[in-house]
């Protein structure tokens, strides 16, 4: 339903005589010819338009810190495993005797995203085992690689 009113014919749910402002007088030409009056009556669609503008950025606001959340659980988790096989590797003969026992039993015990590579090596400290690992996250316009490494050693 449309009603006239001063800025000429407009929907009626978008009608509000009262809360529109007086024309400023270099509008005044642009009212009379009918033109822009009644983006300042209506003001149904600027609640979705807002919201078109912000959620792209709270998207991405929202996505990037899930993908911090799984980087930070992902670097937990391989220092866990470094410690855990380095410890097996020094004092438990039976399950990890040999670097690729120790290799395995840290891979059994990491908890996160993609496989990192483990090694075991007797070095000076004892016996020690290093990780690495690349996470690669898909950002909006480019890929992100975030390196992570570990190194425990137990004598």
């Amino acid at each position: 339903m449309y009603r006239k009113s001063r800025y000429g014919y407009v929907p009626k749910t978008c009608l509000r005589e009262s809360a529109a402002p007086a024309p400023m007088p270099q509008e005044r030409l642009a009212v009379a010819a009918g033109q822009g009056a009644r983006f300042r009556v209506c003001e149904s669609g600027a609640t979705i338009v807002e919201f078109a503008l912000v959620a792209p950025a709270l998207a991405a606001l929202l996505v990037g810190g899930l993908y911090t959340a799984l980087m930070i659980y992902s670097a937990a988790g391989l220092h866990s495993a470094v410690e855990d096989a380095a410890r097996c590797y020094s004092v438990n003969a039976n399950v990890c005797g040999s670097s690729a026992a120790a290799q395995t039993y840290a891979q059994s015990r990491y908890f996160g995203i993609d496989t990192p590579t483990f090694t075991a090596t007797q070095a000076g400290c004892g016996h020690r085992v290093n990780a690495t690992l690349t996470i690669a996250f898909s950002a909006v316009v480019t890929e992100v690689k975030v390196p992570l490494s570990a190194t425990a050693c137990f004598p």
